[in-house]
């Protein structure tokens, strides 16, 4: 384990009414690191972050901090400060009050506090902003009130709970950058809790991705992104097609009615694989120069590009591509070694990566969501 472990997760279980939200749970979290857990509702990320701030004591494992037991430490008594999707700022108190508000429970003097709120008010951009009411602010104003007020009481950890869920688009992905800036420029650890795969990737160092109250994988953006460990974290993190394999022998694969040479290695000889293609990497050809040949199904016109659905031998496939193509046009698939990403069978094999109810699925999802505020896991 490296040496500037801040935070120790060690085997923590977590059940309520009989179920269990989290098993065995193992996780260590660096100083000075941004790291996103990541996963669907339910899949124990909450969980786990409020285990972390004291919220809620665990029915098994230890949660230590910097080398100390902390199970049983009250959340006051960590040194963490826990941002809520709610933002909670106190309506009777202006912007210079709420965020001086922790600094003065611990009785600091008059002219350290001013001070402090000073450069929380710069952090955050709201310089000017001290005398105004909560309700005079906009979503994103408030949102940067509270994480000044977060940070001024110096935390070692801040953690981060869906913190731009209420936020409008635009709004939000300017606060992701700001949150990044102020992570980097303070150099303190952010847990982060999201179900935005997008968010996830842009902000952090680390990911955590869930489902099921366990750990799928752990890695860098890039690492889980283009190297996912099995069927779920592929799909749950862009989109994908996972089809199924056959690893002929290191470094070839093979799989829908062709084979292709690939850059893994290390499965068994005829082992059978779980194949991930993302639908940035597939290139449409011509038929005669196709791998594999199609024919297009559905055609979305998405700005960049045009996101293609294609039957190949009855599994539907997404091609990403800035070449416009007709529905029922036959084309050709051209896919190279590095974009075949061969991953172990595991229990979400079969789940995901079949686009044939893509489109329907997702009209039927945006009229259910729409305008419904989503609680977030256990």
């Amino acid at each position: 384990m490296e040496n500037n472990v801040i935070i120790d997760l060690k085997n923590i279980s977590v059940s309520f009414d009989g179920e269990r939200i989290i098993e065995n749970l193992n996780l260590y979290i660096r100083d000075g690191e941004f790291i996103t857990f990541l996963g669907p509702s339910g899949c124990g990320k909450t969980t786990t972050l409020r285990v972390i701030g004291g919220f809620l004591e665990p029915d098994g494992g230890d949660v230590i901090f910097e080398g100390k037991k902390m199970n049983g430490v009250p959340p006051h008594k960590r040194q963490v400060n826990t941002i809520f999707q709610r933002y909670a700022l106190f309506p009777n108190m202006n912007v210079y009050e709420n965020i001086a508000f922790g600094l003065k429970v611990k009785k600091l003097p008059k002219a350290e506090i001013e001070k402090k709120v000073k450069e929380m008010l710069a952090l955050v951009n709201l310089k000017g902003f001290e005398a105004r009411m909560p309700e005079s602010l906009s979503g994103g104003q408030q949102q940067r009130v509270v994480i000044a007020r977060a940070l001024a009481v110096d935390p070692k950890v801040l953690l981060l709970d869906e913190p731009l869920g209420a936020l409008d688009l635009k709004l939000r992905k300017d606060m992701q950058v700001e949150l990044k800036k102020i992570q980097k420029s303070l150099g303190i650890t952010f847990i982060y809790v999201t179900h935005d795969q997008e968010e996830a990737l842009s902000m952090s160092d680390t990911i955590v991705v869930m489902d099921a109250g366990k750990i799928q994988q752990i890695g860098s953006p890039t690492d889980i992104y283009n190297e996912p460990k099995n069927a779920f974290v592929a799909d749950f993190i862009g989109e994908s097609n996972i089809v199924d394999g056959v690893m002929c022998r290191d470094k070839v694969v093979s799989f829908s009615g062709h084979t292709f040479a690939c850059l893994d290695g290390g499965f068994a000889e005829n082992e059978a694989v779980d194949v991930v293609v993302r639908p940035e990497d597939v290139d449409v050809v011509s038929v005669e120069k196709g791998m594999l040949t199609g024919t297009v199904t559905n055609v979305t016109f998405k700005g960049v590009h045009y996101e293609i659905i294609v039957d190949i031998g009855g599994f539907l496939w997404m091609i990403q591509s800035t070449d416009i193509r007709q529905v029922g046009d036959v084309i050709g698939l051209q896919i190279e070694p590095d974009a075949i990403h061969i991953m172990k069978k595991s229990e979400y094999s079969g789940m995901f990566g079949d686009f044939s109810s893509f489109s329907e699925e997702f009209d039927e999802l945006s009229d259910v969501n729409a305008g419904v505020e989503v609680e977030d896991d256990a």
